[in-house]
């Protein structure tokens, strides 16, 4: 049985009450790090290189620390600060560079365990955001920021006195630069489940696909251009048999994906647009419906089907077809029913 993309969800939501935000706001993030690779794709490992980008007027140059260059997984605590301060400009504040977290919320709103492991890494990560050395020429709140500076521009934390290296509160300074975007409201709105998924890939292109093609039909890209701004430092060969792979698997949160290997072309659909695109609009079969789709699969549901009948089957075209089929069923009915919709289908296509 094939791995989920998206981790399970780790905690009910009742469990925890962090800031109104998670109930009622959405999470954020700035707009120019999803533009720009400014996070290594590498996470098992600290990844010591020297990290430089150029795309048009756009230059970035970080120098790790003696723990490495953030990952894309350590940006969650930028995230998480971001919503925070998000939430209060959209009430009509002007809040302060420092935000005091609470580290076991961090944890369980962006779906990690709340272990020790959870406080260590979280701990590793606050160093290497406030230890790596930033030069960039983008702009944040039209202003550039003319020296070097870190993501994080310090931190503070109070460790429990009953559980050793246990992290129980965190004072973070945020730098000028992105606390500039938060000002000038430079950010996206983003799925919940973004921090349920597995793959640092699969996060990266998320967040590219939500800046470029947003809720949009369709958005194109060659496959160079989407391999230098992914940052990945595969080998293109092994980045365009990843794209491949998740073209096949319709896997990533909110967009299918499909690949035209003659052309060296990538597309984005969002499954959230008002109408599902047409195969011709993208060169390819994406399996999809050319009338307007229903509800959009939630993807706990998704998660779901594809852990009980497996991937390889159209579950956003699955859905559309249930959802007409079953009228009026109850929201109790819908996950049993939806799944042993799927079950018949896949059983119908192996004997085909």
């Amino acid at each position: 049985m094939t791995l989920s993309p998206l981790a399970p969800i780790r905690h009910k939501q009742g469990d925890f009450f962090i800031a109104e935000i998670f109930d009622n706001l959405p999470w954020k993030d700035d707009m120019a790090s999803m533009e720009h690779p400014l996070f290594t794709l590498t996470a098992r490992k600290p990844d010591m290189r020297i990290l430089r980008y150029e795309s048009g007027n756009a230059s970035v140059e970080m120098h790790p620390s003696n723990f490495g260059l953030p990952n894309i997984m350590d940006k969650d605590v930028l995230l998480y600060c971001a919503s925070i301060v998000m939430a209060k400009i959209n009430q009509g504040e002007v809040p302060p560079k420092t935000v005091r977290l609470s580290m076991r919320d961090v944890l369980i709103a962006t779906n990690r365990n709340a272990t020790s492991d959870g406080y260590k890494y979280i701990k590793t990560a606050l160093h290497r955001l406030t230890g790596c050395m930033l030069k960039t020429t983008i702009k944040t709140g039209r202003t550039t920021q003319g020296k070097g500076f870190h993501l994080l521009e310090s931190y503070e934390y109070l460790e429990s006195e009953r559980v050793k290296d246990r992290l129980i509160g965190v004072e973070v300074t945020l730098s000028d630069w992105f606390y500039n975007s938060l000002l000038a409201k430079e950010v996206l709105t983003i799925n919940k489940d973004y921090f349920r998924i597995r793959k640092p890939l699969e996060r990266r292109l998320y967040e590219i696909a939500r800046k470029h093609c947003g809720n949009k039909k369709l958005w194109k890209i060659s496959l160079e251009k989407l391999y230098l701004k992914s940052g990945s430092t595969s080998p293109l060969a092994r980045f365009r048999h990843n794209i491949k792979k998740l073209a096949e698997s319709h896997s990533l949160l909110d967009y299918a994906v499909h690949f035209d290997p003659e052309k060296d072309l990538v597309s984005f659909a969002s499954y959230n647009a008002g109408l599902a695109p047409k195969s011709t609009e993208i060169q390819g079969n994406l399996s999809l419906p050319d009338s307007p789709l229903p509800e959009n699969i939630p993807p706990s549901l998704l998660e779901d089907v594809r852990h009980a009948v497996g991937s390889g089957l159209d579950y956003y075209k699955l859905w559309y077809e249930y959802t007409n089929w079953s009228g009026s069923r109850t929201a109790k009915t819908i996950r049993g029913g939806f799944i042993g919709f799927c079950r018949k289908k896949a059983a119908k296509a192996k004997c085909a």
